[in-house]
Order: C-alpha cells, then structure tokens, then sequence
C-alpha cells in the first residue's frame, strides 16, 4: 500500500528546521505484514528528543529512516501466527520489542531485549525485515515503529493492547515519555513513600517521572531546569522545591534544603553538566540515576572516594526498566484513577505536514510533548 511517511535522509542539518526541513513527507511503499507482524494504522505520535536527536546528529541513525518511536493506533491487518490482536483494536507502541526468550527478558528486564535492541540498532523489525521502500530501496525502521506515517507495519512484540476509552493523542504518550520517565522512578529506582527525590531536565520524560515520584508517595520533590517556566510548571504538577540549574549556588542549596541530599536523584537531560549535578545532590547513601541518553562519545567524571565511602549508587535506565506488557496498563490504570495526570504533559497537537516546525518547538524547549495527529 502507498502511505505518506516523515523520512529521515540526512542529520545534522541547520536549524530552524522548518526552513531546512530534515524530515520529508513522502509517499511510500509500505507491505503488508509478515508473520509475528500487525499493520496499524497510526493515530497520534509523539515528538520526542531521541527523535531530535537523529535529525541533529547527536545519536547517528542509518538512514533513510522512517522517524517516529512513540505512537498509538489502531489494528488494521494482523499477519500470520497473531493470533491474540484483531482489526479495530486500539494499541500503544514499545520502542524496544521484546523478544521474551533471550536471557535479558527471562529474568525481567524486557528493555534489555538483546534481539530486540540489536534489531532496533540495525534499523529493521524484530523479524530482520524492512517493510517500507521507495524508488531508491529500501527504507530504515526507526525502533521498529516508524510512528511519523499514517500506517506503519511493527512487529507484536512491539505492541501493547489498551481500552478503547483512552483518548489515542493521550495514549501515544505512554509508549516512550511516561514508561521511560515514570519507570525510572518506580522500577529503576524503586521509590518509597516519603523518600526525596530530584529530577533534573524538565522535558517530557522528565516531568512524567516528576508524576511518578508523586504517585510513588515522594516526601520531598525537587525540580532542576534551566528554563524557568519549566519550574513553574513542575510546581503545578507536585513538586515541592524548585531551582534554576544554573544558579551557581544550586548544589550547596538543594544540599540545605534536603537536609544533605536527595535519597534519588534522577537526571533527565542527557548532559554531561545535569548528571554531574545529580551526583553532588545526592545524599550519603543514596541513588544517582540517569535515563537521559547524550551523545555516544559523552563521558561522565566522578569522584571516585564518596562512591564507596558514602556507599553511592549509580544507576541507568533504559525504558524505564519496564515490561512494557507489565507496567502500560499499570501506568494507564493510575492515569484513569487520576494518580498519573500525564494529560497534563500534552502541550498541543498538530498535522504531519508540520512535523519540522514541531521539531522546531522541541529544540528551543517551547513544548513538554507535541503530539502529530494523522
């Protein structure tokens, strides 16, 4: 079938990037689902930095790619061996299929799916194939969604089943931004009631886990950003202490006002500068831990003497240390219980014709998660 599609063909363009415009709408080839495999047809898709982050070059992707990772939709053709999806069903996307047999998704820890994120890195479905192409070959899956098109081919292992009374511009944000950042707290770090905890980078992914340390019964919740409207925002949603993060007095206050430092700090941002502030705020004891994803060739420098005089932890998390089949109901169920406002995340929606200029919005962080509506 013919579908338009945001595609991918060359990073590192200048901005702005409506005027450069990396991401072309094209028509393309899209076939029809193989075995293990369900065409959706693609509701609403999140615009989120680890997109950016292939259009701007700091995370290579091979290219062209079908950008977009997440999505939510609705079923309309499962391949052979899917038994359990039928046409109609409305669906959320996981960035990482699970493959469920490697010795990563045996003992639980389905992000660390190693056929799942070998196939992601190479730039096909779980199954190795490619299921868009165009006039000049084949096209590259983007962590096997491909959100930014109007229907996408992705693999079941990708796709978690969800009721039909969640609103799909909604939905979308529970495949990457609130699994990632609301996982981070209650799965990474495990947070217990009355624990503080720091997040630091207000984007989407972090305010989500700033609503997971609400839900999780957090104490005390600090924010750090450097945009001070983000701190406002973050007041809004639960948390108690906020600070600009290039105040250069920002360790030594976070420090009084915690009574030492934050049992969990969790940095968001994907910056040499926010993880090395989340170790100094964090207390004796306690948990540094990072979800934010730099640039390959980043290194972090830490005192190497407090990591074991002060028994330090140091933690990543990739999807937020989430079973996605496990925790998207379970974080659905707290935002229909009204425990996870993440509705409140939503900055605005907008047409794929105007995915560039949405880009545009996210780089100059005007926007917590802009959602393209097809």
């Amino acid at each position: 079938m013919k579908v338009r599609s945001a595609i991918l063909r060359q990073s590192g363009l200048p901005r702005p990037y409506a005027t450069s415009r990396p991401l072309s709408i094209e028509t393309v080839d899209l076939a029809p689902p193989g075995p293990g495999e369900v065409l959706v047809k693609i509701a609403a898709a999140g615009v989120c930095h680890s997109d950016l982050s292939g259009i701007n070059g700091d995370r290579p992707r091979p290219l062209p790619v079908a950008l977009g990772h997440e999505a939510a939709g609705i079923v309309e053709e499962v391949g052979p061996q899917v038994t359990d999806l039928k046409r109609g069903d409305h669906v959320v996307m996981s960035f990482v299929p699970t493959c469920g047999t490697c010795a990563m998704c045996a003992e639980g820890r389905a992000a660390l799916c190693e056929p799942g994120n070998a196939a992601n890195v190479a730039g096909t479905l779980l199954s190795g194939a490619r299921r868009f192409t165009c006039d000049d070959g084949e096209i590259n899956h983007h962590c096997g969604v491909c959100a930014f098109s109007e229907y996408s081919v992705v693999s079941r292992r990708s796709i978690v089943k969800i009721g039909q009374d969640l609103p799909l511009a909604e939905a979308a944000l529970f495949g990457c931004g609130v699994m990632t950042g609301v996982g981070t707290v209650m799965n990474t770090c495990q947070v217990r009631p009355g624990q503080s905890v720091a997040v630091i980078g207000l984007g989407g992914v972090g305010l989500a886990a700033l609503l997971g340390a609400v839900a999780s019964g957090a104490g005390r919740i600090v924010a750090v950003d450097l945009q001070p409207h983000k701190l406002e925002i973050a007041r809004s949603l639960g948390a108690t202490d906020v600070f600009l993060a290039n105040d250069p007095d920002v360790v030594r206050l976070i420090r009084e006002r915690t009574s030492g430092g934050v049992d969990h700090a969790l940095e968001m941002a994907g910056a040499t500068k926010a993880f090395e502030l989340a170790y100094a705020i964090t207390r004796r004891g306690g948990t540094t831990a990072t979800a934010g994803l730099p640039a390959p060739a980043t290194q972090f420098s830490i005192p190497a003497v407090p990591l074991v005089a002060e028994e330090r932890v140091i933690k990543g998390g990739y999807m937020g240390s989430c079973v996605p089949s496990r925790d998207i109901p379970r974080y659905v169920a707290l935002y229909q219980a009204g425990k996870l406002p993440v509705d409140r995340l939503l900055s605005g929606t907008g047409p794929l014709d105007q995915i560039n200029a949405a880009f545009d919005l996210l780089d100059r962080g005007e926007v917590i998660r802009h959602v393209i509506v097809m």
